[in-house]
């Protein structure tokens, strides 16, 4: 366990460096541009933003040079962060002419705030509660990276600003790698690479952030679908399935309509065709359905088709379900952040003496899945209820303490390297994530094991005890890949493309040298294929050079050329990805070869 160990503090330094940093630059820009207004200038996970409105002006990336130079200049003069505090009357003075910094001030007046905090460097002062560094001097390793457009506040209805990306490291030796992972990062991103292998698609026609899989992406997804099942059965789960909607009643029920609304799709009317509809035929009674954002609701309503008894517990229910969230167009990225995707669901229903048992399971189940995909890094948290805000969440206080303990325990006897986190609990009960770590360092939030104390109470779930009484059962939500895109999309950069054998979507290219030799091809793809061994023939009419070229762009891991010499030993010439060649084999050797690799998941 860490609490407020060496890392966080470095983390904290680090983020006082950014945020002192993104001050800096506004101070250039306010140089830059007299007449500026200020809107928000925060940390973000791996650098920071400063928010402007340069009114008829416009800046370009080209410019960002000239805004670094002019950053370095104020950093060089090694000047005091200086803070200082104004009531609300003060503070609106000095912010006159600076109307968004205006509109900041007067919310913190309304939220009961008499003072509001200050930082000045140089002839520069902005509102903000710090923290700062204490001087420039501690500055200097910084890169601005991009420009985009941002609404004030996010919403569509205020203005467009001008909003400057960067980012700052505590020395250059830091950011100088920082720098080449994130020019790595750009030869990974998953978008192009999912095209360039014609995994995916995302089509605006369709609707934005609704992928859409290809064959070979389809191949993948059903890979991981297959050894998902295959472990879920081996680990005495059942398989259950769900509808993508649900009626209005079921989300008012569970809480969903009022909690979760922002994540939420608007309801669809189905009392009537959309003939009816167009030909605006009006009816007495509208029966409204929602998409549904989570599958938890529905499992709960398995769970109430009958009644239990402490035999059947624990249950262990899983679906790959499909949810649908509201997100706004700016958010959506690629795989990792979409509208429609399919979580890895499961919901384990047991009494309270059954939970740490269960808990373990999962834990072990969880690391073994990452393991098995090739993630042996991760970062751990213990997300707890904050205790001087407990109105915030569901449930009771002994119900909390149990919980939020037997949760601990586990995580200390399976000796977990986790952060305790309080305050960062979801509302209905303490969860613990795993966030995989990449080869480049970077934290993906997957794997996900969480308590549930409001459904449960929403719909009165009960099972009968040992005494024959009735007794309210505990509930566990988890999902190991968090979700098929999001999960996907980080393989698709791990690897860069170039999946292990198992999961890639053509594991074998079969290049004939020349058209003679299709025939022969046909018969060692067929017989490949009878060993479920995902094999393509290259037909085209191209030199053997284009062939092989062709296939290494394609990230196939192994390739077989076939020429005389080949036909004429009923052999193939082996190439492997990254090795090269491999020499002559038999069908029966490679065929061994590959299975043994498919198997050991290399």
């Amino acid at each position: 366990m860490k609490q407020k160990n060496k890392n966080q503090e470095q983390g904290e330094k680090l983020n006082m460096i950014r945020h002192s940093t993104s001050h800096i630059m506004a101070a250039a820009m306010r140089r830059l541009f007299p007449e500026a207004k200020f809107a928000i200038g925060p940390t973000i996970e791996n650098g920071f933003y400063y928010d402007f409105d340069l009114d008829e002006e416009s800046i370009s990336e080209s410019d960002l040079e000239k805004i670094e130079s002019l950053m370095e200049e104020i950093i060089r003069q090694k000047l005091d962060f200086k803070k200082s505090s104004l009531n609300i009357k003060e503070a609106l003075k000095l912010m006159e002419d600076q109307p968004y910094k205006q509109e900041l001030i007067e919310e913190l007046g309304k939220n009961n705030e008499t003072e509001v905090s200050f930082y000045q460097v140089g002839d520069f002062t902005d509102l903000c509660r710090g923290p700062h560094v204490d001087s420039t001097k501690e500055l200097g390793h910084f890169k601005l990276l991009s420009i985009a457009g941002a609404y004030w506040r996010g919403d569509v209805k205020n203005k467009m600003l001008t909003r400057i990306y960067g980012t700052a490291f505590a020395s250059q030796e830091e950011l100088d790698e920082y720098l080449k992972n994130l020019e790595e990062a750009k030869k990974r991103d998953h978008r192009k690479i999912g095209q360039d292998l014609n995994l995916f698609l995302i089509d605006p026609v369709v609707g934005m952030g609704l992928p859409m899989w290809l064959p070979k992406g389809a191949i993948l997804w059903r890979t991981m679908e297959d050894f998902w099942y295959k472990e879920h059965l081996k680990n005495g789960y059942e398989l259950v399935r769900t509808p993508h909607i649900g009626n209005r009643r079921l989300w008012e029920q569970s809480g969903h309509w009022n909690f979760y609304n922002e994540s939420m799709y608007p309801p669809i009317e189905v009392s009537r065709s959309l003939k009816e509809l167009q030909n605006k035929i009006e009816i007495k009674e509208k029966e409204e359905y929602l998409l549904k954002p989570m599958n938890c609701p529905f499992h709960v309503m398995l769970y109430q088709s009958r009644p239990h008894s402490y035999r059947d517990l624990p249950l262990r229910w899983a679906e790959c379900g499909t949810v649908y969230r509201y997100e706004k167009s700016g958010e959506l990225n690629g795989l990792v952040r979409v509208r429609g995707f399919t979580q890895d669901d499961a919901h384990i229903i047991c009494s309270k003496e059954q939970v740490a048992e269960e808990l373990k399971k999962v834990i072990d189940f969880i690391i073994f899945m990452l393991s098995a995909f090739g993630f042996k890094d991760y970062g751990i948290y213990l997300s707890l209820r904050d205790p001087n805000n407990k109105e915030k969440y569901a449930g009771n206080d002994e119900g909390w303490e149990f919980t939020q303990k037997v949760l601990e325990k586990v995580a200390k006897e399976k000796k977990l390297d986790y952060i305790r986190q309080e305050g960062e609990a979801a509302f209905y009960g303490p969860k613990i994530d795993f966030k995989i770590k990449d080869c480049l360092n970077r934290e993906w939030q997957c794997s996900t094991l969480q308590f549930d104390f409001n459904l449960p109470e929403k719909f009165d779930m009960i099972f009968t005890n040992k005494e024959g009484q009735h007794e309210r059962p505990y509930m566990l939500h988890r999902a190991l890949f968090g979700s098929f895109e999001r999960f996907i999309g980080v393989l698709i950069e791990q690897y860069a493309g170039e999946f292990p054998l198992w999961l890639a979507p053509t594991q074998v290219k079969i290049l004939p040298i020349s058209e003679k030799f299709n025939a022969y091809a046909q018969e060692v793809a067929d017989e490949l294929r009878l060993q479920e061994i995902r094999a393509e023939i290259d037909l085209a009419n191209d030199t053997l050079g284009k062939k092989i070229r062709n296939t290494e762009h394609e990230k196939i891991p192994y390739m077989l050329i076939l020429g005389d010499k080949e036909q004429s030993a009923k052999k193939v010439a082996v190439r492997k990805r990254k090795e090269g060649d491999l020499g002559q084999m038999d069908l029966k050797s490679l065929v061994e070869r590959l299975k043994k690799e498919i198997v050991d998941k290399k």
